[in-house]
This record gives structure tokens, C-alpha cells and sequence, in this order.
């Protein structure tokens, strides 16, 4: 009896001790999820009076803070996740979209093409002259890499004339937010078509007048600049290549991984708005803003079980409107996808986020998507806390008085989260 007593109370102890010191592993996690929850609720009191958020432990599973996170706020420039995750899925991380030169007629024994030549564009925003894709991207595909192709196919010169087919694209050049019109915030002119974005100079300062009859005009200009002959009075107009005109050359654009990146990191309103009338061209009814949305939405719902309101591809547009719940449905599912997650801005070092996080644990640690209109500042993405683990999260502040200071604010968030040792 004395034995099973004596053991009894060293169960009982080795019990109490473990739950002692239990309670005691315990208490660093609470206090370090206390401490994070007290600054993020300072920063969304701060100016998040209609704003939104939550961040989830990616390893875990755990929510570690929420404020009205099933409330749908105006994403602006964050609506480029859904965009870029749908075309990552959609196309797949390897596609291109060409920009190709079609015949209408035959070569003779000197190469000269004589015919129609059709410059037919498939969706590609980086399409223009070499010295813009220097500045801009220094990745895009080229018209004087288009006429190399052809001269390697034995062209050697064109008698006949010169037609632009940007037919992939309806011939609406803006977004909703300007009533589909030309507007500098689109950063460019949506056409199947495009040369230099739509600008006729470098500062993209000044809109092309007929994008799709410029792009021709200065396929032109490149053949004679490569050494083909072509009379000074070579026709130039606009239309659809026929069925039976013959591919002679064709030049890819920068593959969609890197076409996510080029719109994500610095967050190129017309690239996106670009990859969702491409999204429309492939997938949907139309080459159209809105057949490219409707497709966005189905992804949505059918991958990631969301249904944002959601209407143009780059987030200018007010009516559009998501949740953070809804953002961290993307960000979790999409947290493996090396080419999305770098397609993001780093803190303190790339995109839109180069001057934030600097100097901080958060520099490199963060990647995000910024977002930003009047009245309007978000970020979402992820970090890597201090103990390893890796947060998404989703900061949307609607309704603030200044943005740049919203944004500051929403960068030291980002620093607790890099911080943060649970």
C-alpha cells in the first residue's frame, strides 16, 4: 500500500510539474501574440476607421489577428493578386503571347515579299521599339527582334503593303474607371496591338492617336531601318489577317511568370488590365475587359471559394471590393507558388515597397502588393516572422485622410509581423 501511495504521489507530481511547466512554455507565445495584436490594433486605430484586416500563420493554420476581416473594402492596386493568380493558373507559368508577321501573296527568287504583310499582335504588353523596352523592361519583346526573324525566313524586302491586326482586343482603350476611355492611370492603351504601351514617347508622357495603325506604321520604319527594301509610298492601314495567310515570323513575349512580376512588384496598372483582356481572348467570350473579368471571377470561386465584386484587372476602379478574409484565401492557397510569391515587391528593396521596411527586420523578410487611391491604402502579402514561421496578412484601409502616412503605418505592421516570435 505505502508503494502504490508513493507512487500515486509521484504521478501527481510529475503531473503538476508538467502542467507547471507547460503553463510556463505557454506563457512567452501569449505574451508574443499579445504584443503583436496590441500593435496591430494601434495601427488600425490609427486610420483604419473603415478599414480591414487579418494575418494567419501559414505553418499553422492559426489566425493570429483580426479586425473586420469579412468586410468588403476597395482593394485598388491588391485586386492585382487575383488578377496575376488567374493568368499563373489560366496560362500557366511558361506561356507566351507572340506578336507574329503573317503573308498574303509569294517571294521571289530575291526575298521580296509581294503582297500584304499582317502584323498580328496576341495580347502582349511589352511589344514596342528596342530603346523603350530598355527603359522600361528590359525584357520585352522587340519589332527589330520581329523583323530579324523575318529576314532569317529570306525576307528581303516587300512590295505590297503592310496591315495592323489588333482584332484579339475590342477597340476599347481605357477601364471602367474611365468609362473605357484613353486615361493616363491605365498607364497605357489596351489593344491587341500595342507598340511602346500606347505612348508615342519614351516619358510615356503623350498617347498614340491609332495604336494599332502606329504599331503597323513603325513595323515599317524597322523593316527599311534592318535594310529592306520598301517604297517610300508602301500602304500602311488597319485589319484582320485572313485565314489563309502564311506565318513568317513570330517574336514571344517575356514568359507570363515574368509578365506577373513586371505587373505585381511595381504595380503596372496596364499590364494588368492587359492580362485580363487576354484572360477574356482565351478563356472567355471576348478579348473584353468584362469577358476577361467574368473569367478572374470564376477562378475565384471555383479555386479559392471567394466572391469578390470585381470589374477591371488593376483595381482602379471604386466599385470594386473584397474582404481580407477573402485575400488570405488567395495568399494561403498561393503561399507555394514560388512564381507568384516573386512576383511580389520585397520591403525595402524592390517595386513599390523599396522605400518602406528599410533598415528594419522586415527588409527582405516581406513581400507584399501594395494598393493605392484616394482615400485608399492596402497592403497584403507575406512575411517571414522571427521564429520561421511565414504570416500572410492583408492591411485594407479605406477612407484615410492621407495615404502616404496609412501606408507608413501599414509598413511598421509589417515590421511586427517580421518581429514576431510565437
Amino acid at each position: 500500500m505505502r508503494v502504490l501511495a508513493s507512487l500515486a504521489v509521484a504521478t501527481a507530481l510529475l503531473i503538476a510539474g508538467t502542467a507547471v511547466a507547460g503553463a510556463a512554455s505557454q506563457r512567452p507565445i501569449e505574451a508574443a501574440q499579445r504584443s503583436l495584436s496590441t500593435a496591430l490594433t494601434q495601427g488600425m486605430r490609427q486610420d483604419g476607421r473603415a478599414g480591414g484586416a487579418e494575418v494567419v500563420d501559414l505553418n499553422t493554420g492559426q489566425t493570429l489577428f483580426s479586425w473586420s476581416p469579412n468586410v468588403g473594402r476597395v482593394p485598388a492596386s491588391v485586386e492585382k493578386l487575383y488578377t496575376t493568380s488567374t493568368a499563373l493558373a489560366r496560362f500557366g507559368p511558361g506561356a507566351t503571347l507572340s506578336t507574329s508577321v503573317l503573308g498574303k501573296g509569294w517571294r521571289d527568287s530575291h526575298g521580296i515579299w509581294h503582297g500584304i504583310l499582317y502584323l498580328r499582335g496576341d495580347g502582349d504588353p511589352t511589344f514596342g521599339s528596342a530603346s523603350f523596352d530598355r527603359y522600361w523592361y528590359g525584357a520585352g519583346a522587340t519589332v527589330q527582334a520581329l523583323v530579324a526573324k523575318l529576314t532569317q525566313a529570306g525576307i528581303r524586302g516587300l512590295s505590297g503593303s503592310v496591315v495592323g491586326d489588333g482584332s484579339r482586343f475590342d477597340s476599347l482603350r481605357g477601364t471602367p474607371y474611365s468609362r473605357y476611355q484613353r486615361n493616363i492611370y491605365t498607364q497605357g492603351l489596351l489593344s491587341g496591338l500595342s507598340y511602346d504601351a500606347g505612348f508615342v514617347d519614351l516619358q510615356q508622357t503623350t498617347f498614340q492617336a491609332h495604336p494599332v495603325l502606329f504599331a503597323a506604321q513603325r513595323f515599317l520604319q524597322a523593316l527599311r531601318a534592318a535594310g529592306l527594301s520598301a517604297s517610300p509610298k508602301t500602304p500602311v492601314t488597319t485589319g484582320r489577317t485572313p485565314a489563309g495567310a502564311r506565318l513568317l515570323a513570330s517574336i514571344p513575349s517575356p514568359p507570363i511568370a515574368q509578365l506577373i512580376a513586371l505587373t505585381n512588384a511595381p504595380s503596372n496598372n496596364y499590364f494588368a488590365e492587359t492580362l485580363l483582356k487576354d484572360l477574356g481572348a482565351s478563356f472567355g467570350a471576348a478579348g473584353s475587359t468584362n469577358a476577361g473579368a467574368a473569367v478572374v471571377r470564376s477562378e475565384l470561386q471555383s479555386v479559392f471559394g471567394i466572391t469578390p465584386n470585381l470589374f477591371d484587372g488593376s483595381g482602379l476602379s471604386s466599385s470594386d471590393s473584397t474582404s481580407p478574409r477573402q485575400v488570405i484565401a488567395v495568399l494561403s492557397k498561393m503561399a507555394t507558388d514560388s512564381q507568384f510569391v516573386d512576383s511580389l515587391a520585397v520591403g525595402g528593396e524592390t517595386g513599390t515597397l523599396e522605400p518602406y521596411m528599410r533598415g528594419t527586420v522586415a527588409q527582405g523578410r516581406c513581400r507584399a502588393k501594395t494598393g493605392t487611391l484616394t482615400g485608399v491604402a492596402n497592403l497584403a502579402g507575406y512575411c517571414t516572422a522571427r521564429d520561421g514561421h511565414v504570416l500572410a496578412f492583408a492591411f485594407l484601409m479605406n477612407a484615410v485622410g492621407d495615404t502616404d502616412y496609412a501606408h507608413d503605418l501599414e509598413a511598421s505592421m509589417a515590421v511586427s509581423l517580421a518581429g514576431y516570435d510565437g
